[in-house]
């Protein structure tokens, strides 16, 4: 496998710009830091399970749910019944939408405790997001090292490491052609949440 290529912020813009968007200081750091503090005291977290290689495993991480008021959402073959939102994180949501343009109607929280706490490659591409899901991730906390590689390549392989307070948008064929993890980490780490909000297209009300 060949070198892992680490880039910051302004050496990723060498990744196509229409796979990846990412802006490093979406939050001011104090807002950043004031939520994360509310959002660790306050969110219900659950660890869930979940079917891996045709096994059911327990995730490394806390898992949570927010999106309307009612609804329950279909996601991979399983249903979430979601947390009204915050009022919060639907600020934030309606933040994201305005710069952005796009929409979203969910997000999914995961809490990424220490340096245990990561989730394996993979690939967003669950029918009830569509088939060029575009996914909207905001990191507070804890620097991880958010990596992606080539499904047909391995060895075309980045890191992009996810500040505090940054905003990450995932969107065209990234997730039909490549793969994304967090992984664990050799390192002490301090706790991480990331806040990844979706459009469900399956929502029973």
């Amino acid at each position: 496998m060949g070198q892992l290529a680490l880039f910051d912020s302004e050496e990723y813009y060498q990744f196509p710009k229409e796979l990846l968007e990412y802006t490093e200081h979406f939050l001011p750091e104090n807002e950043a830091s004031e939520l994360e503090e509310l959002l660790m005291n306050t969110v219900p977290w659950k660890q869930r399970t979940q079917k891996m290689y045709d096994k059911m495993v327990i995730t490394p991480r806390l898992t949570a749910w927010y999106g309307d008021e009612g609804k329950t959402y279909q996601l991979g073959g399983a249903s979430f019944i979601a947390n009204s939102w915050l009022p919060e994180l639907w600020d934030i949501k309606q933040c994201i939408e305005k710069s952005t343009g796009y929409q979203f109607n969910s997000v999914l929280l995961n809490l990424y405790r220490d340096k245990n706490d990561s989730v394996a490659w993979h690939r967003d591409k669950e029918n009830e997001l569509g088939n060029r899901p575009v996914i909207a991730s905001v990191s507070l906390g804890q620097v991880r090292n958010f990596e992606f590689r080539k499904l047909d390549n391995h060895s075309n392989k980045y890191s992009l490491p996810l500040q505090h307070g940054s905003l990450l948008i995932m969107k065209g064929d990234l997730q039909m052609n490549w793969e994304h993890r967090i992984a664990k980490s050799a390192l002490s780490m301090k706790p991480r949440i990331n806040m990844t909000f979706r459009l469900v297209k399956s929502v029973i009300t």
